[in-house]
Order: structure tokens, then C-alpha cells, then sequence
């Protein structure tokens, strides 16, 4: 069996090459830049450049800044960020065209997003939440779903 990649104090770190849509590629492969495991950033810095990544389509690098933001957040926005890392895997999974898979993890997604109660960062929890919710019922009714469709925005806007 192999040995898997781990950092310093022995948690398992997976450093293989992944495509756009975050499948491991052969190792030696060109993949896209990873993001690290160890990414601290401001809310606001997390927000902005997931939000950049799901407008280029990268929605599992997206998922990775949130994982972060998870990980390295307070305990009381865990439940937030979890659901907003549930949001951007189960747009992996449209990406790759897994709806079952989708529909399990964007289920999820709107659920943690819909239980927040007081939601920081200007997060826009419940329409995300809806959002989920639509995107769920389009891929239930079989009906295509466009990528341009795949970037929600997730903070409200301002102004």
C-alpha cells in the first residue's frame, strides 16, 4: 500500500496534481495551483477569493478556502463556513456531472445555511440557502444547468 503524503506533526496532507474540478491527475502531472492547507486569511479575504474562484469556475479550489475558513474560524461561524464549503463541493459535483452526489451535498449545504441564526461577514446565508434549494430542484427536474449559473454570489451586495 502506499504511503500517503503528511506534514510535520503526521496529518495527512494530499499534495497529487488535480484538474480544474479538483480529480487527481498522475503525479508529476501539471495540475492547477493548490490551495494550501494551512490558509489563513480574514473572513473577508476568504469570501472575496472564493468568491473569485467560483466566478472562474474553480469550484473545488473554492471549497478548499472555505474548508480553511472552517477549520480556522471560531467555533460559533463553524456551522456558516461548513455550509458554505457544502455549497461549493456540491457545485464540484454538478461540474463533474455527479448529481447524485450533488443533490446529497447541496441538501446539506442548505441546511446548514438555513439553521444560521446571526449571519457575520455580510453572508447571504438564506438566499444561498434558496439558492441551493432551486438548484436542487432543477437537477431533480432533469433540466441543464449553465455554468454562468454556478457562481452564486455569497455575500449580499452592498450599496
Amino acid at each position: 500500500m502506499a504511503q500517503r503524503d503528511r506534514d510535520e506533526a503526521g496529518r495527512p496532507r494530499n499534495t497529487r496534481p488535480r484538474d480544474a474540478m479538483g480529480r487527481p491527475l498522475p503525479p508529476g502531472s501539471e495540475g492547477v495551483p493548490r490551495i494550501p492547507d494551512e490558509l489563513e486569511l480574514t473572513p473577508a479575504a476568504s469570501l472575496a477569493y472564493a468568491q473569485d474562484l467560483l466566478d472562474r469556475g474553480l469550484a473545488f479550489n473554492a471549497h478548499e478556502v472555505l474548508e480553511a475558513a472552517w477549520k480556522n474560524g471560531p467555533d460559533d461561524e463553524r456551522l456558516l463556513w461548513q455550509g458554505l464549503a457544502q455549497l461549493a463541493v456540491g457545485i464540484t459535483h454538478v461540474q463533474r456531472g455527479n448529481h447524485k452526489g450533488a443533490l446529497a451535498v447541496l441538501r446539506r449545504a442548505a441546511g446548514r445555511l438555513a439553521e444560521v441564526g446571526e449571519v457575520p461577514h455580510g453572508i447571504d446565508a438564506a438566499g444561498l440557502a434558496d439558492w441551493c434549494d432551486g438548484l436542487i430542484g432543477d437537477i431533480e427536474a432533469g433540466a441543464e444547468v449553465a455554468a454562468q449559473r454556478l457562481a452564486p454570489r455569497l455575500t449580499v451586495p452592498s450599496g
